[in-house]
């Protein structure tokens, strides 16, 4: 898909160079050592990535770079959640090649895409909105203790996993508690799942 996709991208608008990595690491490796992209596209179906981590992560690290998330499950609640994180559109793999270029054309002028018949809650988008900015602020040790706190691991598993000692893994936990504006852990695992950050 990355490579059929790479070709059609190419040949349309004729971009003179486009990478592509099978895991979100690969990506952000390639983004440290050969520079930031003028454009991102993202398959929310990774071997190392679930749910809207990957268009967070990207978005602290491509400094306002469109991010396009392409994915053959066109739920709605995905959908609100990838663009309350901060996508610039949300394409089916499938979509015809013709439209799938004009969909690129529209983002890339900077039309927000959404598939077809989609429609936002919108009693429900500014929550979203303001739920996924701040998400956005953890920084990348934050969101993987608060990944291992949705999976259930106490602070001394934490501090194990991550090599790092269990009273930094609690100052973590504290500034992401103060950052997403919940009490415990309990609340901050259930608004990661409301936001859709780790799974589908």
């Amino acid at each position: 898909m990355a490579e059929a996709l790479s070709f059609t991208l190419s040949h349309a608008f004729g971009l003179r160079r486009v990478r592509h990595a099978p895991r979100l690491a690969l990506a952000e490796a390639a983004i440290r050592g050969e520079g930031m992209p003028d454009a991102v596209v993202l398959d929310l179906n990774l071997p190392d990535v679930a749910g809207v981590e990957g268009v967070v992560s990207l978005k602290q690290k491509t400094l306002g770079a469109p991010i396009t998330v392409i994915s053959a499950e066109v739920e709605a609640g995905m959908v609100s959640a990838v663009l309350a994180s901060g996508a610039c559109g949300y394409l089916s793999k499938s979509l015809p090649r013709a439209e799938m270029v004009e969909a690129f054309r529209r983002m890339w002028a900077g039309e927000i895409v959404v598939p077809d018949g989609y429609e936002a809650r919108a009693d429900a988008s500014g929550e979203a909105a303001a739920l996924a900015q701040n998400l956005a602020s953890l920084t990348p040790q934050q969101l993987n203790i608060l990944r291992l706190i949705c999976q259930g691991r106490p602070n001394k598993i934490i501090s194990y996993e991550l090599s790092i000692a269990e009273a930094t893994v609690k100052t973590h936990i504290a500034a992401i508690m103060a950052k997403i504006n919940v009490r415990n852990r309990t609340q901050a695992a259930l608004l990661a799942s409301k936001a859709r950050l780790f799974n589908r």
